[in-house]
């Protein structure tokens, strides 16, 4: 197949690598990509998606894929559809479960799917007397996108009191913070799990878990994600068919009903409290390291997969996954997450290990290509992926390989599966 990706990160590189990796020798091309996927297959430069669509239509493109969370809210299925193209992911109307967290809370609500006590309201007295009634923290949560960090985990009435206000008055995030959602905190652990849905039927990937925090212990500020691991220890069968007959076969039977049928992936946040889970968020497309994890471990076709579910019919396909566990370590530049870096030339030393040859690889995410030359742009630069048959195995080859990685600034955590281990 000739298949377009859209999108620039370490997700988008991780499903380009796995596909790559098919014996069909599938073509690739993305938008925009990022100075290491031309290594996997061509660039291409149109915003437009309506131009997009038509290159795709002009270069008998069979299948894209669409990365990110921002071109779903902005509709690209919709109008690669139009245009007769076969595209994964949800419509415009589907994708509002990630683009307005309001609508996710309200349908959440009206399916009687279980969530956290919450108020969404754009009225700060409103908002203020809520959170009276609640007991710190208090979660206080902008409306729209914020590019994974609109959520506020405030450790007294005070800040949350601060949070409401800034957001509300567009101080925090603009006009995705028109709006506000603030709810109870839940105490529990949290697990990140992903079904690739056709609208009917939907097939659950390994639950993985994200690690947030800049540093490690969990401390510092919130990231879009500096390492993850799959599948966790911390999910047994019986908690996976409650998410599925709770959480993933109600969304699905309910967004038919709202006219908007959900193709893609739902990403599902939850939130364990013991022994339940509660829904914490939906987004609309892979999760940012996550991906990069769950790629490796798949061993029936990733290609096919996303085919099957964009054209209906993943119920005619068994999808495998290898008994390894995957760690992923997230490289990111030295201002992240505060501002921009100066951009720093990427070394990456020859590998002599074969544990680490065969074991390990690099998806890159913020790199940019000059004169042949890699380097990190800022942000999240790179992952570096360790498979192994415990989590400790996994873990250690991951953090290898990072050793043998050289930018001025990287910055990584040392602790990732800490939970698990």
């Amino acid at each position: 197949m000739k298949i377009l990706i859209l999108g620039s990160g370490g997700r988008e590189y991780s499903i380009a690598r796995a596909i790559s990796k098919e014996k069909e020798g599938h073509e690739l091309f993305f938008m925009p990509g990022n100075g290491a996927t031309n290594s996997l297959g061509t660039n291409v430069d149109i915003k437009d998606y309506n131009e997009l669509a038509k290159f795709a239509k002009n270069n008998g493109i069979d299948l894209t894929i669409v990365g990110p969370e921002a071109p779903l809210v902005d509709g690209v299925v919709d109008i690669f559809k139009e245009h007769g193209l076969t595209i994964f992911g949800p419509s415009k109307k589907a994708a509002q479960l990630e683009g307005s967290k309001v609508y996710m809370k309200n349908f959440l609500a009206k399916y009687n799917i279980p969530t956290a006590r919450y108020i969404e309201t754009a009225s700060i007295e409103d908002a203020f007397r809520f959170a009276d009634t609640l007991s710190a923290p208090i979660v206080v949560k902008a409306d729209g996108l914020c590019g994974g960090k609109g959520v506020i985990i405030a450790q007294n009435h005070n800040e949350a009191k601060v949070a409401i206000s800034e957001m509300l008055s567009g101080k925090s995030f603009g006009d995705a913070g028109k709006k506000v959602i603030v709810e109870e905190f839940l105490d529990g652990y949290e697990l990140s799990m992903f079904a690739v849905c056709d609208g009917d039927d939907y097939i659950l990937l390994p639950a993985a878990q994200d690690h947030k925090r800049l540093k490690d212990n969990d401390e510092g500020p919130n990231t879009g994600g500096m390492g993850a691991y799959a599948p966790t220890p911390l999910v047994n069968e019986e908690l996976y068919q409650k998410v599925k007959d709770r959480i993933i076969r109600p969304t699905l039977d309910g967004m038919k009903k709202e006219g908007a049928p959900f193709e893609g992936v739902l990403f599902i946040g939850i939130m364990v409290v013991n022994g339940e889970p509660i829904t914490l968020e939906f987004n609309v497309r892979f999760g940012d390291p996550e991906c990069e994890i769950l790629m490796p471990l798949m061993v029936s076709s990733v290609s096919d997969m996303f085919y099957k579910a964009a054209t209906n019919r993943l119920g005619e396909i068994k999808v495998e996954f290898s008994k390894q566990y995957a760690v992923g370590v997230v490289m990111a530049s030295s201002n992240y997450p505060y501002s921009s870096s100066t951009p720093a030339e990427i070394i990456v030393d020859n590998v002599h290990h074969e544990d680490i040859e065969k074991y390990t690889h690099i998806s890159y995410a913020g790199v940019s290509m000059v004169d042949g030359v890699l380097y990190a742009d800022g942000g999240r630069v790179l992952i570096c992926v360790g498979l192994g048959d415990t989590i400790k195995e996994a873990r250690d080859r991951a953090y290898l390989r990072c050793g043998q990685v050289h930018f001025a600034g990287k910055k990584l955590r040392t602790d990732i599966a800490y939970q698990a281990l």
